[in-house]
């Protein structure tokens, strides 16, 4: 008995040496991070309502399998600014207002971290979520069309339908509109924008 008491104790001193370095030294460094305050607002902004719930819409349709939203350092070679991206690596200051970091383990598809910049248009997201390859071409992104619905036209067409030729194009005098989870996961995506200067990481210069 005499004999085990150090080693649990070895034991013991090791568990807590894990604690101070993943969680205690974690927390000191960045637990009191906050926004920083603008003239003009606070960065990183604040989300919308409809945002926010189209994380939840984005983590339950398991995105964060395919794709990261983190901007690389530029040391790693061929960089994320490179490859256009995104306009400087990403810092921790810029996660403050998520609920949950989706950092991401694999890029099976592009980033996320600026999609909001490079893609501007809902439709296009909806297009995209609906029928990818008939936005991207040779993509391996599984189509997302139960997060639609297909409705007869009353009036005048929606201004949010898809326009869809082939076979997944709906019959006359009816059109395909996105569902509320897939207009939220829209604002979410177009809410993705590191495109704000936050005083840890200057902006790249330009080329």
């Amino acid at each position: 008995m005499n004999r085990l008491r150090p080693l649990f104790i070895t034991i013991a001193l090791l568990f807590f040496a894990g604690w101070l370095g993943f969680v205690a030294y974690s927390y000191l460094q960045l637990g009191r991070l906050a926004p920083q305050v603008e003239s003009d607002g606070s960065l990183p902004p604040l989300q919308s309502g409809s945002a926010i719930r189209g994380a939840k819409v984005y983590a339950a349709e398991g995105c964060m399998t395919c794709h990261s939203q983190q901007v690389r350092q530029t040391s790693v070679t061929p960089s994320d600014i490179d490859r256009n991206w995104g306009k400087r690596p990403s810092v921790a200051r810029d996660y403050l207002r998520d609920q949950v970091a989706f950092l991401g383990t694999s890029r099976i598809g592009p980033d996320l971290s600026n999609v909001g910049v490079r893609f501007t248009d809902p439709i296009w997201y909806y297009r995209h979520l609906y029928e990818p390859t008939a936005v991207v071409p040779g993509s391996n992104m599984p189509a997302y069309r139960y997060l639609f619905k297909m409705q007869k036209i009353q009036g005048q067409p929606s201004e949010e339908a898809i326009v869809l030729t082939g076979p997944h194009a709906p019959k006359e005098g009816y059109e395909v509109v996105p569902t509320e989870e897939a207009k939220d996961l829209v604002a979410y995506l177009l809410s993705r924008k590191q495109d704000y200067t936050l005083p840890e990481v200057p902006p790249v210069p330009e080329k």
